[in-house]
């Protein structure tokens, strides 16, 4: 499978990303409480992966629970187009909604329990 380079970021563009990888993706669709509340489709992507275009500082971070996920929202927009999951805290969880639309030909979802996330995570992850 050939990658190409999906583009993205947030609603006023202070953040940008880009991400090598196939036009054929998953995106998991959560349940839980914060991904209900923003419409959050992850988007499991490897830190190789990705390559954030503008500078950091546009960031501010939230922490909650375990404290271990990053999420990162646009200092000046509010928008969360990626951040550090719980799940997977070396990738990058990035919005599907987030990313430019045009460089996809396929798109699957797969559900996820994120109410129940301890017992859920082992099928996600194989831990």
């Amino acid at each position: 499978m050939v990658d190409v380079v999906h583009r993205g970021g947030c609603h006023c563009h202070a953040v940008r990303f880009e991400i090598t990888a196939p036009a054929e993706i998953e995106v998991i669709d959560c349940n839980c409480t914060l991904c209900t509340m923003t419409a959050f489709e992850h988007w499991i992507v490897r830190a190789a992966q990705f390559r954030l275009l503008t500078d950091p500082a546009a960031l501010s971070e939230y922490r909650f629970n375990t404290g271990v996920a990053r999420h990162l929202f646009c200092s000046r927009c509010g928008i969360k187009s990626y951040y550090r999951p719980r799940s997977h805290p070396e990738d990058y969880s990035v919005n599907l909604r987030c990313v430019d639309p045009g460089s996809f030909r396929v798109i699957k979802r797969r559900p996820f329990n994120g109410q129940q996330w301890e017992s859920s995570i082992a099928g996600l992850t194989g831990r």
